[in-house]
């Protein structure tokens, strides 16, 4: 490490073998903890590049424990974090609204690193079980619908980053790698990344897989549409810029948008919104992130999508798929 770190700090960029060897030898306990921080601080104050991305991608997919959804042909929607917008679980909600419209989702997620309510900490507040046993994931997929991956039961390899990653309480290259690394290596993607250049980056990498994807940054500097102006969308064969214009929505302000300031308050506006009890932006703004999900897999265009988000949340589809999980997990 010694001798990468010395490289990094002259500005060097790893190779992807390495930037792949490296992480495979964090998890294999071979740094310590001084060590793994300041590499983690290297990326904080420069780009990460394409190569080392795929390094550090490649390294956590071979290293995870894998699942097999292939008979559900799910989708992810996954967001980076990261982005300080403090935003309600947006798109957590919106995975339950497209799994409400038909569409079977495997929900990548974690507890928050650079915020205080991660997509974990409300599932869990809420009485989801999370588990890495086969059966039981593909147990929920059939009769929810949706089965949520809780990242570090499948990604035991990071055990020694994740305390690390607690005490810095910033955003690292783990946030990067969050979308990128679901254990059941769903073929449909949506992504959201907190900046235009790594929208771009992930787009790169991206074209170099199988997957039908959608990457989206909300120009405003959200990981999602946020309805609040125009969002960057790069899709396997076209960029775009859309806004809520093209969802037959209004514009929509910052605070309309705004989360919970503790675990508690963000479930609450959780269950608000999939009992139908949310306001009118925070419904619009979490149906706008599952249109864009379903377009992604059905191939149909963002209004059509849009009105079967809003049919799954208002005919009560999506908090069906919800209490659905939460009956499972209490068995």
């Amino acid at each position: 490490m010694k001798e990468i770190l010395q490289r990094l700090i002259q500005h060097e960029s790893l190779t992807q073998q390495e930037a792949k060897q490296v992480l495979v030898d964090i998890a294999q306990g071979e740094h310590n903890p001084a060590q793994i921080a300041a590499f983690l601080t290297v990326f904080m104050m420069r780009p990460v590049g394409a190569a080392e991305l795929e390094g550090f991608r490649n390294a956590l997919l071979e290293l995870c424990v894998p699942i097999d959804l292939t008979a559900f042909d799910p989708i992810d929607l996954c967001g980076t974090g990261g982005d300080g917008k403090d935003t309600f679980n947006i798109s957590t909600l919106a995975s339950f609204v497209t799994a409400g419209a038909g569409v079977a989702v495997a929900k990548h997620g974690n507890y928050g690193v650079s915020s205080s309510c991660g997509s974990s900490n409300v599932m869990e507040h809420l009485g989801i079980t999370f588990s890495n046993d086969e059966g039981f994931l593909q147990h929920c997929m059939e009769q929810a619908g949706i089965c949520v991956l809780h990242a570090p039961l499948f990604h035991p390899a990071m055990k020694n980053v994740a305390p690390i990653r607690r005490e810095l309480a910033v955003k690292t290259f783990f946030n990067m790698l969050g979308p990128m690394v679901n254990p059941s290596f769903p073929k449909h993607q949506l992504v959201g990344v907190f900046s235009l250049e790594l929208a771009r980056l992930y787009g790169y990498l991206y074209q170099k897989t199988d997957k039908q994807y959608t990457i989206v940054h909300a120009l405003a500097g959200y990981d999602e549409i946020a309805l609040t102006g125009p969002a960057k969308v790069i899709r396997n064969n076209s960029e775009a810029l859309i806004d809520a214009a093209d969802f037959g929505l209004p514009t929509l302000s910052a605070k309309a948008i705004a989360g919970g300031d503790s675990v508690p308050a963000a479930a609450a506006i959780f269950m608000d919104v999939l009992h139908g009890k949310g306001t009118e932006a925070q419904q619009q703004v979490v149906c706008a992130n599952a249109a864009l999900a379903i377009a992604t897999k059905l191939d149909c265009d963002l209004p059509t999508a849009y009105q079967k988000a809003t049919q799954a949340l208002t005919n009560g589809h999506a908090l069906k798929a919800f209490q659905t999980l939460q009956k499972i997990s209490q068995t």
